[in-house]
């Protein structure tokens, strides 16, 4: 197994380039299911968030495998090819390991330490199983990823260190408008961020929260799970009524164009203006209207749900992933450094002993194909012995048998005992390597298992009754058929 990642993130990429490459609709899977089919890979997941655009592979060949991965990368995002290079994030072997588990462990998120990136691994993995691309390889690296963020939040407060990108978004809003507690929210989208974003903002203390969707039967649930905070729907086609009405928007739909449009944010601001009382108030003389407050926006998409344009609108507040990112980049947290600093050194522990484990594994393959083709050998030889001499007694042959296993397990002791002991160590593929060079060897040919090719061989059936039972002689035509069962067996 050699391990391939390649994608863009918020890392390598810039905001716009991936609001561009975000992939809609049923893209992930033709994707993913693409990537599978590639003639370098075995096994395929693909990881996509608002932020990032990965796929993980097992090749047979890194080279060949990235250049039939950024040609399906760029065919289904859209990007030109070398505009993709340009950007284009690649990991491969220990690195590629490195990179995953330090993901699951929230440490390339743009907020450190989140949580939400588990989820995404967790539905990453399901998409894969789904769609029979993850293989038995992609699908224990992800299994053990999960399990090394879990391990990672549980030994080190890294997740009291980080928050949710939707904690996080509202607290650079509320450095913009002030406390979110006893404003007004709307919620347009009702996935898993979205739902999120409810949760948030009803915890919050918000004094009216509002949720639109599409599908109207999903915004029914997610307002029936916060009806005890009085959450409430509204229609999908109403949302540019109901941004006049809200103070805090969140925003994180599936779409593919603007959701928010610059000409409904600024006909939003103006309806504020006119509603005295509750934006603004009249002052003492009466009639005249102080500014009303502002509206903050809250775009947790990928491509963003709200028009650019509409940074430049006075009384608007648009907070997208790009200012998220920058603020990440700007926060300080000495406490958080070393939370990170121990997280660090689990995630080095846990690709060692992965990394080790897979060497030893391959290389145990190896030699279980040594042992096999060594068995097939004796089997033989027995064979062509049995046919020349017949007249042999079953307890000479039976002794021929043991003495010519016991031999062969012999001479292949030490050097597999050896080989295994350095599998272990850095490079210790290439033991493996070398062992099927030198013997013409293909692991993969290879079904017996490690526990059967490791027990001591043994008399072919025939041979142990003839013996056990002290019989001179035997049919010669049993025994082969006898010693062709038992290479079946094995």
């Amino acid at each position: 197994m050699s391990v391939l990642m390649l994608g863009l993130s918020h890392r390598t990429a810039p905001v716009i380039l991936l609001e561009r490459a975000a992939l809609t609709g049923d893209a992930p899977k033709r994707l993913l299911r693409a990537a599978a089919a590639a003639a370098q890979v075995n096994a395929a997941a693909l990881v996509a968030t608002c932020n990032r655009i990965e796929l993980y592979a097992d090749v047979d060949n890194v080279s060949a495998g990235v250049a039939e991965l950024s040609e399906l990368l760029a065919r289904y995002t859209g990007l030109d090819p070398e505009e993709l290079r340009r950007y284009l994030g690649i990991r491969h072997g220990d690195r590629a390991v490195r990179h995953l588990f330090s993901l699951a462990c929230g440490l390339e998120s743009i907020v450190v330490g989140e949580t939400q990136i588990l989820g995404q691994l967790r539905n990453a993995l399901s998409l894969a199983q789904d769609q029979h691309t993850a293989g038995r390889h992609i699908g224990e690296l992800f299994q053990q990823a999960l399990r090394v963020g879990k391990r990672a939040h549980s030994e080190t407060h890294i997740a009291r260190a980080g928050k949710s990108l939707v904690a996080f978004g509202l607290e650079q809003v509320e450095k913009r408008v002030g406390p979110i507690a006893g404003k007004r929210g709307l919620v347009v989208g009702a996935g898993s961020m979205s739902s999120l974003a409810a949760a948030t903002l009803a915890r919050a203390g918000v004094s009216d929260l509002v949720i639109a969707n599409r599908t109207p039967e999903r915004a029914e649930r997610l307002a029936a799970t916060l009806a005890e905070y009085g959450a409430r729907t509204v229609r999908y086609e109403d949302v540019a009524t109901a941004l006049a009405e809200a103070d805090v928007v969140i925003s994180c739909t599936g779409s593919a164009g603007i959701v928010l449009s610059a000409t409904d944010l600024a006909g939003a601001v103006a309806g504020r203006s006119g509603v005295a009382g509750r934006n603004g108030t009249s002052d003492s003389r009466g009639g005249r209207l102080t500014a009303p407050a502002p509206l903050a926006v809250l775009d947790l998409a990928m491509p963003g749900d709200a028009d650019a344009a509409a940074r430049e609108l006075e009384g608007v507040h648009l907070v997208g992933l790009d200012t998220l990112a920058e603020a990440a980049r700007n926060v300080e947290d000495v406490a958080g450094a070393l939370d990170v600093a121990a997280v660090r050194g689990i995630v080095a522990e846990e690709v060692d002993s992965f990394t080790a484990g897979r060497r030893a594994a391959a290389v145990t393959q190896s030699v279980v194909a040594l042992r096999a083709t060594a068995s097939e050998m004796v089997e033989s030889e027995l064979e062509r012995l049995c046919g020349r001499l017949p007249e042999l007694d079953a307890t000479t042959r039976a002794e021929l048998t043991q003495s010519m296993n016991r031999l062969v397990r012999k001479v292949l002791h030490a050097p597999t005992t050896r080989v295994k002991k350095l599998a272990g160590e850095p490079g210790g593929e290439s033991y493996a390597e070398a062992l099927c060079e030198l013997f013409g060897l293909d692991p993969a040919a290879v079904r017996t298992s490690p526990a059967v090719a490791d027990r001591p061989q043994t008399a072919p059936p025939a041979v142990r009754v003839a013996r056990d039972q002290g019989r001179e002689a035997f049919e010669p035509g049993l025994v082969m058929r006898s010693m062709r069962g038992s290479a079946s067996l094995a």
